[in-house]
């Protein structure tokens, strides 16, 4: 693709590496010979620029081509030579960020920038008068993401970010499942992501070390969406944090070797109480081995158990035990496990053509995400309970058995 002197002098610019792309883990990528069945025209196709092409980019690439509402026009990189690949592999056009940004044609920004970077690019994607959504996490902290939200509000623009794994087909079933008195009232819940780190098998893992990152930054989104979106906004939160281990070793390529400081808590164990008085227990951790097999997320109702499947995808199975029953059985899912990351884009162009429209990966709940998050080592330093102060609009749950490209029925 050929470049102006003025592009080529802009891209020379002096490097910032909190605008690389995020390099952070993808999972279910489906192949790009899929295509949705049904498609429903729209009137209008909301035009979508991307800045960060680092691996999580390709899943945006793919997920965005999913849905007729979207046109993902053109990526932005500082390293270059990564939007031009990006570029030519996906039709779109390769601008610095700077272009991108001032392109007019242009109305959503996906921001896929390195975690300490997200809440200053959304802010500058703000200010150039786009809608802005971002990878997880929407902030590093409560303050970041009020910023953001007031400057969103200023502008009379959205802002709101991943994850959308919620609006899978799993998690969907699940909340209906809920709503539809399936395990009765609920009383409690468990959630548990245990491993032993990424040093062993990304080829960049240094920054999930780092401020941002982390088992509570870095996977504590999905879990944490999927359980407010099932059982709404928590009260209050205790928890204990530690950094078992205060350096890690790469093993994996390309940086083999090489020590990493580990800047944050990587072990975190406490409790959620939610407004409606359910208790969860929550361990999300990078410092242990694999154990015996235990669920995701397990929701205990008056009338049964509900297993709800890794957050971290779109898909099911999700299982139930009622009362009296000697074992769990799968439950029919009635939504779409075919959704593609891209999914909570889409949900804000439906937004943007429809004002009144309910915007489910918004910043509300993202920014109540992230004050929870930053609870836990609260908690842990205090020896108290945090009193969670921000609130959301529980998002409605998708129409039923809609086809995989669309959003509304």
């Amino acid at each position: 693709m050929s470049r102006s002197a003025g592009e080529a002098n802009a891209a020379s610019r002096q490097h910032d590496p909190a605008l690389d792309g995020h390099t952070g883990s993808v999972s279910l990528i489906a192949s790009t010979a899929h295509r949705p069945t049904n498609p429903t025209p729209m009137p209008h196709q909301v035009k979508v620029g991307l800045i960060g092409c680092g691996n999580i980019s390709q899943a945006y690439f793919v997920g965005c081509k999913r849905y007729n509402i979207l046109d993902l026009v053109a990526c932005a990189d500082l390293e270059f030579s990564r939007a031009q690949a990006k570029a030519a592999s996906h039709g779109v056009r390769a601008l610095t960020v700077d272009e991108l940004l001032a392109d007019p044609e242009i109305e959503i920004v996906i921001n896929l920038t390195i975690p300490r970077a997200h809440a200053s690019i959304n802010e500058r994607i703000l200010r150039a008068g786009k809608h802005a959504y971002v990878e997880k996490p929407f902030a590093l902290n409560l303050a970041e993401a009020k910023r953001v939200l007031a400057l969103a509000k200023r502008k009379k623009l959205l802002v709101g970010g991943a994850p959308d794994t919620f609006l899978g087909g799993g998690i969907q079933t699940a909340r209906q499942l809920l709503e539809d008195g399936a395990i009765g009232q609920p009383v409690a819940a468990t959630a548990y992501c245990m491993g032993h780190g990424h040093e062993s098998w990304h080829p960049a893992p240094e920054f999930y070390y780092q401020t941002g990152g982390g088992p509570m930054f870095d996977m504590g989104p999905y879990y944490l969406t999927a359980l407010v979106n099932l059982l709404g906004p928590v009260r209050r939160v205790s928890g204990s944090a530690k950094t078992s281990f205060p350096t890690r070793t790469i093993t994996s390529q390309p940086l083999a070797g090489q020590k990493i400081k580990v800047a944050v808590p990587t072990h975190y164990a406490g409790t959620l109480e939610f407004a409606n008085g359910v208790i969860a227990t929550l361990i999300m951790s990078f410092d242990v081995w694999p154990g015996a097999p235990m669920p995701r997320i397990e929701l205990f109702g008056s009338e049964g158990t509900m297993l709800v499947p890794d957050p971290n995808t779109f898909t099911g199975p999700v299982q139930i035990r009622r009362a009296g029953e000697n074992a769990f059985a799968d439950a029919p899912l009635t939504h779409s496990e075919a959704r593609l990351r891209g999914t909570g884009v889409a949900d804000m162009a439906y937004s943007i053509l429809r004002r009144r429209r309910n915007f489910r990966c918004n910043g509300e709940l993202a920014t109540h995400v992230v004050e929870i998050m930053a609870a836990f080592e609260k908690a842990s330093k205090s020896g108290r309970y945090v009193t969670i102060a921000t609130r959301f609009k529980q998002p409605k749950i998708l129409p039923p058995q809609l086809p995989d490209n669309v959003l509304d029925a």
